[in-house]
């Protein structure tokens, strides 16, 4: 079984593309073409192969598609994975960048119902947008919005955070407890939240099980790409056999002990920080995750 992660790419040249994801300097690679591991769903599988690697498991498998705005990239991936989820057979699916559409993401979720083991189903960005949009949010597993996002899962009205009743730069932080209640109180949520931020929180079922707040690094938040790779963290975890609420606190953790290793200033690319990874996984990752992980012969 294999963890599987789809989401668009900026660059309209690339065709739906499947397959197991490699590196190639500064690039991913699947089946010819390449893309930079920088930012948005790149910077998600980035992650997510850091952790494959030390932990000596399989590759992630991607669906990637170059989308510019136009939808066409997104609109192929909803359609390969409506009609091949079931093929596929995921232990993870982790959604990230696409044009968020509410009748191709219920036709998804009908999908994914019909498989004989459902998938953890992990959603980050605009996926995330669409399966609150299209009231399929609580069909999710893990959703790991920011701060603001909560603004708008909180709000039933809305069906893109550029929505929300309240401007996302007027957003307090010291609400988003109240905003995490609020949003399990109409059902927009996933059954874990990792809510990311100046405090991190590992929310489950509207209770909040642990918050995160150090090392604190402030200059991580102008890199572009540093909330993505959380969202990889947590799903390469889960994929390694943790419980939901343990790889999210792990995932968590990890992204800014890493941030710390890498003494970032604004102009760091979120590179140097996946590079951080082993690093901060050779000296906590048996004590958070209270085992030893590593299983050496892939996941079978």
């Amino acid at each position: 079984m294999t963890l599987l992660i789809a989401g668009t790419i900026p660059d309209k040249t690339i065709p739906l593309t499947v397959g197991v994801i490699d590196t190639a300097g500064d690039y991913l690679t699947v089946e010819g073409h390449r893309f930079p591991c920088m930012q948005g769903t790149g910077a998600m599988i980035s992650a997510a192969l850091a952790v494959t690697r030390y932990l000596k498991l399989d590759a992630p498998r991607v669906v990637v598609a170059g989308d510019i705005g136009d939808g066409a990239g997104s609109r192929a991936i909803y359609d390969f994975l409506i009609h091949g989820i079931g093929k596929l057979s995921p232990k993870v699916l982790a959604l990230h960048y696409w044009l968020p559409d509410m009748a191709q993401t219920r036709k998804l979720c009908e999908a994914i119902d019909k498989c004989d083991k459902r998938p953890v189903m992990i959603a980050d960005a605009a996926s995330m947008y669409s399966a609150k949009a299209s009231g399929m949010a609580s069909r999710f597993d893990i959703f790991t919005p920011d701060a603001t996002e909560m603004a708008f899962l909180a709000d039933s009205n809305v069906t893109h955070p550029a929505y929300i009743f309240r401007h996302l730069f007027d957003t307090d932080i010291t609400q988003t407890p109240n905003l995490i209640k609020e949003a399990y109180s109409q059902n927009n949520c996933a059954k874990l939240l990792l809510v990311k931020g100046a405090i991190d929180y590992i929310v489950s079922e509207s209770k909040i099980l642990e918050t995160i707040d150090k090392p604190d690094v402030p200059a991580l938040e102008p890199i572009g790409g540093t909330g993505d790779t959380i969202t990889g963290l947590v799903a390469a975890l889960a994929y390694a056999g943790l419980e939901p609420h343990e790889a999210a606190t792990i995932a968590a953790k990890t992204n800014r002990m890493a941030g710390q290793l890498a003494r970032p200033t604004p102009a760091t690319s979120v590179k140097k920080i996946i590079e951080q990874f082993p690093a901060v996984f050779e000296k906590y990752l048996c004590e958070w995750s209270g085992e030893c992980l590593i299983k050496g012969e892939g996941n079978e």
